[in-house]
C-alpha cells in the first residue's frame, strides 16, 4: 500500500511544482539585450550583450529565448547559441539555466555586413519545469538600435569628371567673397555690383569707389543622390547595389569636405527609416557632429521608390541654393535633369556630375526597357 501512496505523493509534488512553474516561473525575470556601440561602419564587429536574471526564489531549471534578426548581422558561432536563418531575417535562440537571486550576461559577437539601421524590438521567453508537464512563454519589448554606416571608399576610386575637382573646391573655399567682411574700399571695375558702392569713400576720393570684401573660409558642398536608376521608371528595387554604391560615394565626400574644415549638406529623393515617402534634406554645414548627422541618415536610408528625381531638383532650387558646389550623383541625367543643373548654375552655384555605373544584368534590363 505505501508503494501507491509514494506514487500519489509523487505525482502530485510534481503536478504542484508544474503549477507553481505556470503561475510565477516568468515573475520577477528580467531581460535585457543592447548592442555595445550605437553606430559602426559598414564591415566593422560589434557585440550583442544579453543580460537575463532571476530576481525571486525559484530557481529555473531551463529558459528559452529566441528572437528575430536581419541577416545583416552575422552572429559567430558559440555554445547554447543557436542560429536558423531566412532570407531577411534569423532566428536567434539561447537557453538559460538560472538559479534563485542570479544573474548571467553574455556577449555575441556580430559582424556588420551592410548598412542599415536595425533594431531589437522583441523577444519571446518561455521557460517550465524540470519534468516539462508545464510551460509558459510572453513577448519582451525591447529598444536596442544600431546604425551601421556607408562603407568609405577611396577618393580615388571615386569617378569624378575632372581629378581636379578636389583642388578646384579648396581653391574656391579661400576664394569666394564675403559679403559681410569688408577690407576698406577700392575703385569701381567694370562688372562690379551697384549696390557695393561705398559713398563715403566716393566722396572724399572724388571718384566711384566699391567696398572692397574680404575673401571667406566659408563654402559649402551639397551632395545630391539620385535613388532613380531611369529616367523611364523607377527602378532602384532591382539594383540595390548600385544605390549602395552612391550612398558609398555620398559618405566617402561628405568626410572628405568637413575634414578639411568646409561644410556639406546631402540631399536625396530616397527616404530614411523613420520617414516613409520623406525626402531628405540636410543643411551643410561645419564639424564633427553635421558629419555624424550625414552618417546617421545616410545609415537609416531605405531603397524604396519615392519622389521622382526631376521633381526632386525642381523642390531643391525652390529652397534656394546658391553660391555651393553641388555634386550630383545619379546613374542618368536627363534632358529635364539638364535644365535643372543650368538653373543652379544660374544660381551661382556650380555642378559636378557622378555617374553611377550598372553592371551588366541590370545594363540588359535598362536596354530591355527602352
Amino acid at each position: 500500500m505505501s508503494i501507491y501512496w509514494f506514487l500519489f505523493v509523487t505525482f502530485l509534488i510534481i503536478f504542484i511544482q508544474g503549477y507553481i512553474y505556470k503561475l510565477r516561473g516568468l515573475k520577477k525575470i528580467h531581460y535585457n539585450r543592447s548592442f555595445s556601440v550605437s553606430t559602426c561602419f559598414m564591415g566593422d564587429e560589434v557585440y550583442v550583450q544579453e543580460t537575463i536574471s532571476n530576481r525571486k526564489l525559484l530557481p529555473l531549471p531551463w529558459l528559452y529565448l529566441e528572437s528575430q534578426i536581419h541577416t545583416n548581422l552575422q552572429f559567430q558561432q558559440q555554445a547554447n547559441l543557436n542560429i536558423s536563418k531566412g532570407d531577411i531575417y534569423q532566428n536567434h535562440k539561447s537557453i538559460f539555466s538560472l538559479m534563485p537571486f542570479t544573474q548571467i550576461t553574455r556577449k555575441h559577437r556580430v559582424v556588420c555586413l551592410k548598412r542599415g539601421c536595425y533594431r531589437l524590438n522583441t523577444v519571446s521567453m518561455t521557460c517550465g519545469d524540470a519534468f516539462g508537464l508545464s510551460r509558459i512563454t510572453k513577448t519582451i519589448p525591447l529598444h536596442a538600435e544600431l546604425i551601421v554606416y556607408p562603407q568609405l571608399v577611396p577618393m580615388a576610386e571615386i569617378p569624378f569628371p575632372s581629378r581636379s575637382w578636389q583642388g578646384d573646391v579648396i581653391v574656391r573655399r579661400w576664394i569666394m567673397d564675403d559679403p559681410f567682411i569688408i577690407a576698406g574700399a577700392r575703385e569701381y571695375q567694370y562688372g562690379d555690383s551697384l549696390n557695393g558702392i561705398n559713398w563715403k569713400a566716393t566722396a572724399r576720393s572724388g571718384g566711384l569707389q566699391v567696398h572692397n570684401r574680404d575673401r571667406t573660409a566659408d563654402h559649402k558642398i551639397l551632395i545630391l543622390l539620385n535613388f532613380d536608376l531611369s529616367a523611364a521608371k523607377q527602378i532602384s528595387l532591382l539594383e540595390p547595389e548600385m544605390i549602395e554604391k552612391g550612398i558609398s560615394y555620398a559618405a566617402t565626400i561628405a568626410e572628405w569636405v568637413i575634414s578639411r574644415g568646409m561644410e556639406a549638406g546631402f540631399a536625396c529623393n530616397g527616404a530614411i527609416i523613420d520617414k516613409p515617402k520623406q525626402p531628405v534634406r540636410i543643411a551643410p554645414r561645419g564639424g564633427k557632429e553635421a558629419l555624424t548627422q550625414l552618417y546617421n541618415a545616410m545609415g537609416k536610408l531605405v531603397i524604396e521608390d519615392g519622389i521622382g528625381f526631376e521633381q526632386f531638383l525642381t523642390d531643391e532650387i525652390a529652397q534656394e541654393t546658391q553660391h555651393a558646389d553641388i555634386v550630383l550623383i545619379s546613374a542618368y541625367v536627363s534632358e529635364e535633369m539638364e535644365r535643372q543643373i543650368e538653373r543652379f548654375k544660374a544660381y551661382g552655384s556650380t555642378v559636378t556630375v557622378i555617374q553611377l555605373t550598372a553592371d551588366s544584368k541590370t545594363q540588359e534590363g535598362l536596354l530591355d526597357d527602352k
